[in-house]
């Protein structure tokens, strides 16, 4: 499947948070021998997304082929992380892609179909793992003063998916991957042993 025109569909990466119950920011946190930050940009690249964003706080990592976005509020939660990431695009963005930096076992293929939807007409697509909406999630340009409107706090995008169902294409992604995240080492033990 073609990838995204360079600048249209950029990945959003938010992992700047602390990781207090894992006792270390979850970027710098290894699973299968890579950092999270690192795994998490890759599947955005080869998802198709380009340019990638990484949106860092609490550690500043360098992660090759993306581009760092410091939240220096990252303290106050998910939702200040999203506003930097969405405040950060080129203006050539398109829609932008958002991941998770705790959620390892999401594979490209989910990105891929997000953008296919994207492509034949979405103007939001959440990818769904056993008919729940999880992430990664796609929202187009004109939905992005909404999104970082509603992100307050600790959470993302999740008040403008809910305050505007109607715009939602959920995209099946059951059998590309797994949406389980990590919080705790006990949650790092976990999925390593599966």
């Amino acid at each position: 499947m073609a990838t995204a025109d360079p600048n249209e569909v950029v990945g959003v990466l938010l992992a700047a948070g602390s990781g207090r119950r894992m006792g270390t920011p979850k970027a710098l946190v290894e699973f299968e021998g890579e950092r999270l930050a690192d795994r998490g940009v890759r599947l955005l690249a080869d998802g198709g997304c380009d340019p990638v964003l990484i949106v860092l706080g609490a550690a500043e990592v360098r992660v090759p082929g993306a581009v760092a976005v410091h939240n220096p509020e990252w303290a106050t939660g998910m939702g200040s992380s999203l506003r930097a990431g969405l405040a950060a695009l080129p203006a050539s963005a398109r829609a932008a892609v958002i991941a998770l930096v705790d959620q390892p076992l999401v594979r490209p293929e989910a990105v891929r179909r997000l953008i296919a939807a994207y492509r034949a007409g979405a103007a939001v697509a959440v990818a769904c793992y056993g008919g729940a909406p999880r992430n990664p999630v796609l929202i187009t340009r004109e939905h992005f003063a909404e999104v970082a409107t509603l992100a307050q706090g600790d959470v993302g995008a999740r008040p403008f998916l809910r305050a505007r169902p109607e715009l939602v294409t959920r995209v099946e992604c059951d059998g590309v991957g797994d949406p389980a995240d990590l919080d705790t080492p006990d949650d790092l033990r976990a999925l390593g042993s599966r």
